[in-house]
């Protein structure tokens, strides 16, 4: 989760508070304010998923930072095998 899915839920829930006490004061300004910052966050919330998916994307294309396993050391271990079988 990045940073403006975070602010863009705390803008979002307190343009949600702020709403809601302009609706109980019958203070009209104050509900467009709430509603205003309400859709601020909301909207920087939707911009921190598409930046999440994006780099959650980017990071599943990319190649592994794992060393590739040698397939040598199968053969290297059937050779010792025979070397002990043929050895006893």
């Amino acid at each position: 989760m990045n940073k403006d899915r975070v602010e863009g839920k705390l803008k979002d829930v307190g343009g949600r508070i702020e709403r809601q006490v302009g609706e109980w004061t019958d203070d009209p300004k104050k509900q467009v304010q709430g509603t205003a910052r309400q859709i601020e966050g909301k909207v920087q919330n939707a911009v921190g998923k598409v930046k999440d998916a994006v780099k959650k994307d980017s990071d599943a294309s990319k190649p592994s930072t794992k060393p590739p396993q040698r397939a040598a050391e199968s053969e290297d271990a059937d050779e010792e095998s025979e070397i002990r079988r043929s050895s006893r």
